[in-house]
């Protein structure tokens, strides 16, 4: 007789505040206790780290692609007083000129505006967003021109909260798995897809976790 395939993972709610931070984190728990007590103890718990679910925050993870935290913050509050009404439909208007001005690269400005042009027809719809897996969520995301896997996995994570957003091909979380689990080497996305397997339905808090752990150890260092 042929073996029965192992039950799919309970779904989690999404993590829109520390009680339900605390249910995906015991079902992290429970999926590998050892490993997570043991970061938990260096780390403490992982942090909640909501931002809006909308264009808003969308383009913040955009805005801060590859520039440092402070400038991240010095281009949003150029972008928030210029637009005090930061829709999609404010910014789809914008001329080049002042998008530049607020410090906005070309292709920066090419992926909101496209994120923007996808709202305004349907095709990226939030609450939708929201009903979905993980995977359908970042397909979906990851349809409208300039948005990658790492954008959408971020937007998921610490947007919409979802429980098992998972950023594979995030450098800091590679390489936290590698000190964490006393890889050789620092797995690529692939590989790290694969470890993560074992942390489902609750890689996002797994993906917190980590990084939390990767920063105090890093500090100790």
């Amino acid at each position: 007789m042929a073996k029965r395939a192992p039950p799919a993972p309970r779904a989690l709610p999404a993590i829109a505040c520390e009680d339900t931070l605390n249910t995906a984190f015991q079902a992290l728990r429970e999926a590998d206790r050892d490993l997570v007590d043991r970061l938990a103890a260096e780390a403490g718990p992982p942090p909640l780290r909501l931002r809006e679910g909308d264009f808003a925050g969308l383009a913040w993870i955009v805005v801060s692609q590859q520039v440092s935290t402070a400038s991240a913050k010095a281009i949003h509050g150029r972008l928030a007083a210029r637009f005090p009404a930061f829709t999609a439909n404010a910014l789809l208007g914008a001329d080049d000129a002042a998008l530049r001005e607020c410090g906005l690269s070309a292709p920066k400005m090419r992926t909101i505006r496209a994120i923007a042009a996808a709202i305004e027809s349907g095709a990226l719809d939030f609450a939708a967003l929201a009903t979905m897996s993980a995977e359908d969520a970042r397909k979906t995301m990851t349809a409208i021109h300039g948005v990658g896997p790492w954008t959408a996995d971020i937007y998921l994570l610490f947007c919409l909260g979802h429980p098992d957003a998972w950023p594979a091909g995030d450098l800091a979380l590679q390489e936290a798995a590698r000190m964490a689990l006393g890889l050789r080497k620092r797995p690529d996305a692939r590989k790290l897809e694969q470890i993560a397997e074992r942390w489902r339905p609750a890689r996002g808090v797994a993906a917190r976790l980590l990084w939390a752990w990767y920063a105090v150890a890093k500090a100790r260092a």
